[in-house]
């Protein structure tokens, strides 16, 4: 019997490349999940189009770091119009909760009139960000929120974006899978390897600027 659900567990399952996933957000079971191809999204070359670079160039969210954790995970655990259930449970709210106030979970969230409209949360692992999951009730504010987040793993010397899986949203950008054994690989080599989400000295226009500096070099 595995033990409950804990900020030190979760840690220690993340290294061993699994994680937990509820059956839907009303269960009070949770799977633990090794897939077999893992899916990731390159830093360096991750695919934003035109149109999308531009809109992020706009500005039109007020993009802020870790100001709603609870509000973000939250979110992603409601139900949506193309997605009826979701893997996200109490438990798992909880825990990761936990784990943002240990410093190890962030969120990167998009406001607009300062109502939280979109956004994404995941864990630090060394230079590895396991991305957990987004949620959006604007156009664009996912997309956005994933953008900036490539920009700060970027800058703050992160050198994986892992999605877990891959689906039709992420396959805009680019999105492709590794097997587990190769995943396992750069857990050895990153997870004690340090980085920095928080970026505390740094704007996150500087941030965005100079990451899109950075692709066009």
């Amino acid at each position: 019997m595995l033990p409950p659900l804990t900020p030190d567990f979760i840690l220690y399952a993340y290294r061993q490349g699994i994680f937990p996933m509820a059956y839907n957000a009303d269960s009070s079971n949770v799977q633990w999940v090794c897939p077999e191809m893992r899916g990731q999204i390159s830093l360096e070359t991750m695919h934003i189009s035109r149109q999308l670079k531009k809109i992020v160039r706009q500005g039109v969210f007020d993009v802020r770091i870790n100001t709603d954790f609870s509000g973000v995970i939250k979110a992603c655990a409601m139900p949506m119009p193309d997605r009826p259930q979701t893997w996200i449970n109490q438990d798992i709210i909880d825990v990761f909760c936990a784990l943002h106030e240990k410093g190890h979970a962030h969120s990167v969230e998009c406001w607009q009139d300062n109502v939280l409209v979109g956004g994404l949360y995941g864990l630090a692992i060394g230079q590895i960000f396991c991305g957990e999951s987004m949620f959006s009730r604007a156009s664009n504010a996912s997309k956005i929120a994933l953008v900036h987040l490539a920009a700060r793993l970027h800058a703050g010397g992160f050198k994986v974006l892992d999605t877990q899986f891959t689906n039709a949203h992420l396959e805009q950008f680019d999105v492709f899978e590794i097997p587990h054994e190769a995943y396992i690989e750069q857990l050895r080599a990153l997870a004690d390897a340090p980085a920095d989400f928080t970026l505390a000295r740094r704007t996150e226009k500087d941030i965005l600027q100079t990451y899109f500096a950075f692709r066009s070099g």
